[in-house]
């Protein structure tokens, strides 16, 4: 019973702070953003476009074109995926609604000024949110039916999808300068994302000593979608064997394994290593490009 009252409390905490990430990243989307007409990436910059053109609000169009693409990732992607984004996706459209009408200008008469503060307060909402198992839907759903069937990383979609999106405002607005501060936009946010989940890691790397390993290992397969790989070794002070597993998983899933295994086993011995890339199944592909074989090679095998 106190371990369901423990995993109730943890939700309702994730939802919480989630909530507050969306609120922050609403705030600063409606208070310094959209009053300075700047275009930025996913589904908020559509919505901006839309928002001039025909004047419907951005938190409408936002949520309509979620539950759109929520509806072809239930196809593509499955449903634990959209069940996990639903959440997030009608929360800050909710809030940008409420948001939106509050500021019909900027809180500064700096156009610089405004977009620094709501790509700061943009980024650290999406961070807040992602490391709280968050989703704030829009372009994460287009990279997560893209890489779920081309081998083209989630970052590398979102990127392109956004930066199309913000090089169309020119073509709407014809202001070089409103491009620019929304490409500053992107580029604040997607760092402050990056810092507030723990710096520029691409992946994490849990080495696990417990005498609980196969729960753990079990748990990490069934709730955390990762593999383990077990070694055995001897403790040296010890002279026991003991079982080791190696995790490897997405930054945004590390706070996922270490709950698990503090769940399981709270004085498990746990390492986690920072890892500059993962490539092969469930991870990125290796992209190299091999030497062709060299001329004097190819006619001795003719040769022979």
């Amino acid at each position: 019973m106190p371990h369901f009252s423990n995993k109730i409390w943890i939700t309702a905490k994730d939802y919480i702070f989630i909530t507050f990430g969306i609120v922050l990243y609403a705030f600063g989307f409606c208070g310094f953003i959209l009053p300075e007409k700047v275009v930025i990436g996913g589904l908020a910059g559509i919505g901006t476009i839309v928002y001039f053109l025909t004047g419907i609000p951005v938190g409408v169009s936002n949520l309509v074109f979620n539950l759109i693409l929520l509806g072809m990732a239930w196809r593509l992607v499955g449903k634990n995926f959209v069940i996990a984004t639903i959440y997030g996706a009608c929360a800050i459209s909710f809030f940008i609604g409420i948001f939106q009408p509050l500021f019909p200008e900027a809180l500064t008469d700096q156009p610089f000024m405004n977009v620094v503060i709501g790509g700061t307060l943009c980024g650290l909402g999406i961070g807040t949110a992602f490391i709280h198992n968050g989703s704030t839907g829009g372009t994460d759903i287009i990279a997560a039916m893209v890489s779920k069937h081309t081998n083209v990383t989630i970052g590398r979609t979102i990127l392109y999808v956004d930066c199309l999106i913000i090089s169309s405002s020119y073509f709407i607005f014809h202001h070089i300068e409103t491009m620019v501060f929304g490409y500053v936009v992107l580029f604040l946010v997607s760092y402050l994302t990056d810092l507030v989940i723990s710096g520029n890691r691409q992946a994490v790397q849990f080495t696990i000593f417990s005498r609980n390993w196969e729960e753990i290992a079990t748990a990490i397969n069934n709730d955390a979608h990762r593999g383990c790989t077990v070694f055995t070794g001897e403790g040296w002070y010890s002279k026991q064997e003991v079982k080791m597993l190696l995790v490897m998983c997405r930054k945004i899933e590390a706070v996922t394994i270490s709950r698990i295994v503090k769940s399981i086993d709270p004085n498990a011995f746990l390492t986690q290593a920072r890892v500059g890339g993962v490539y092969g199944k469930g991870f990125d592909e290796l992209k190299v490009k091999m030497k062709p074989p060299k001329h004097n090679e190819q006619s001795a095998t003719n040769n022979e």
